[in-house]
């Protein structure tokens, strides 16, 4: 029987150049293993480099496929299981470039940490492949399995200080809530195929649509909706499923902080909107306002809680909740009709928001020292005085955040906010500018403790090379998109290739209303 199984299975033709991005992750990850595994005293540095290498030649595999869609256009891959798509590929060079500054960050916090050896740097490229995965999926099943691989390696990475007790902690909170909203996100599948007769993103939006006998409410079909939101909105850190997001960011290593914070993000949201937008075009009145109240909360409540925080590692936690709550009035946005601008703007953000959350945390990471142990507010006083440098580049970081002009925060935060304002949902923009307001007295805080207070450590604080590389480069970054912002919004203005089609079934099927 097992024979005759075998010479009738037929698997999928695979395209190796299409998923090369992929294979570049999985290659490295795997050689960094063995390599490290046989010989266990390389050069200091060398783990790093050879991480940055490989995410630097994941990018130019994604943006040599960049060229051959915009000649070639989006087509699926692997049975239909997995897109290639602008969409896709923006956001595997986002998640590249993530992984090569956390990397310069990590290398010099092993060396403080007297830990060295490639168990970091190969989760970094694990949980690399689990987010491509998310982002390019387009089945259920496949983006269950990318959301895994993406966790596991968060889990343990955040637990990865064994010497460090609120690290264990960290990756053990982590560890039991993510299983929780993975059981909820792998439920809502189950519903969902239960509806649809599929787990394919293209075939369940067909199924919906024209006269199908699931084109009609169904309750089993909305609850599958719902319970897929809730699992996505805790790895997005929405409120209320926020509750994990600043003891773990508090409690994980600095770098791997920053990682989640930047390639975590790019993941969860780039899915959330693949599903959303590509397989329940027919259900946006459903789910948009699950969206909308989703986005007031997250923005307001992690703007006021960020103020009322201490610790600098918090307070940056709060305020990624807040800036989760920016990326859901965009979300909210494309649930008009598949609003092309409003895709744009979400992947414009998760790009600009990556950069500089890395650099937030690398800068951190310097101040904290060994153990993570100084990242209180107090910590940072008369930073300008001793590191001038440093501290315009965090004051950098901070402005861009508030969304000041001539920094890409502006350009992030405009651009989700004139998405709504275009699709009338003034009320969630109105919403999200005075979340924009509350959250700058956060970082007015910091900078009034950098440069305004008297330092009460006079202890000499050294900058590390990778630390400053990954600083100079993502303070440099910030200033020039703020300004020339020209050439990323032409390149994000192509990921509405993510839905094309979904745009035409939309409009010839049903009346979206826009407020």
């Amino acid at each position: 029987m097992n024979a005759l199984l075998a010479e009738t299975l037929v698997g999928p033709s695979i395209d190796w150049a299409g998923i090369s991005p992929l294979l570049v992750l999985l290659g490295g990850s795997c050689l960094l293993l063995l390599v490290g595994s046989i010989f266990p005293r390389l050069p200091k540095g060398t783990y790093c480099a050879f991480t940055v290498l490989v995410s630097l030649t994941t990018a130019v595999a994604a943006m040599l496929q960049w060229r051959d869609v915009t000649k070639s256009g989006p087509r699926n891959l692997i049975a239909d299981a997995v897109a290639l798509d602008h969409f896709a590929l923006l956001a595997t060079i986002a998640i590249s470039i993530s992984i090569a500054l956390v990397s310069l960050i990590t290398d010099d916090y092993l060396r403080r940490e007297d830990y060295d050896g490639p168990e970091m740097y190969a989760l970094y490229l694990t949980a690399a492949i689990g987010g491509v995965v998310m982002a390019s999926s387009n089945d259920l099943i496949v983006l269950f399995l990318g959301l895994e691989t993406l966790s596991l390696s968060l889990y343990l990475l955040t637990a990865s200080h064994r010497k460090r007790a609120e690290s264990q902690e960290a990756g053990l909170k982590y560890f039991v809530l993510g299983g929780f909203s993975s059981a909820f996100f792998l439920y809502g599948i189950a519903l969902t195929y239960g509806s649809t007769g599929s787990t394919n993103l293209s075939k369940i939006s067909s199924a919906l649509s024209g006269d199908s006998p699931f084109s009609q409410i169904d309750a089993m079909l909305l609850i599958g909706i719902g319970l897929m939101l809730v699992g996505l909105a805790f790895k997005v850190s929405a409120v209320p499923f926020h509750i994990w997001t600043p003891d773990v960011y508090e409690g994980a290593p600095s770098p791997v902080t920053a990682f989640m914070a930047s390639a975590g993000k790019i993941a969860a949201f780039t899915a959330l909107l693949r599903v959303l937008v590509v397989a329940f075009p027919t259900r946006i009145d459903d789910w948009r306002p699950a969206i909308w109240v989703l986005a007031t909360l997250t923005v307001l409540a992690g703007s006021i809680l960020a103020v009322m925080q201490t610790n600098v590692k918090r307070m940056l936690a709060f305020s990624s909740i807040s800036h989760a709550g920016f990326l859901l009035v965009g979300v909210e946005a494309a649930g008009h009709a598949g609003d092309k601008d409003a895709l744009a703007a979400v992947l414009t953000y998760l790009l600009l928001y990556a950069v500089l959350v890395i650099g937030s945390f690398a800068v951190v990471t310097v101040v904290a020292g060994k153990g993570d142990s100084h990242t209180t507010l107090d910590d940072f006083r008369g930073l300008g005085q001793r590191r001038p440098v440093m501290a315009l580049a965090l004051t950098v970081f901070l402005l861009a955040q508030a969304g000041m002009p001539a920094t890409s925060g502006f350009i992030a935060k405009f651009g989700v906010i004139k998405a709504a304002a275009e699709v009338q949902s003034y009320s969630i923009a109105v919403i999200a500018m005075l979340g924009a307001v509350i959250a700058a007295f956060l970082y007015l805080r910091i900078m009034v403790s950098m440069w305004l207070a008297d330092s009460t450590n006079d202890a000499e604080l050294f900058v590390p090379v990778g630390a400053g590389i990954a600083i100079a480069f993502a303070s440099v970054f910030t200033v020039a998109v703020g300004v020339y912002p020209g050439w990323l919004l032409d390149a994000t203005r192509m990921v509405s290739d993510i839905s094309i089609s979904v745009i035409q079934a939309v409009d010839s099927t049903t009346d979206v209303p826009a407020g």
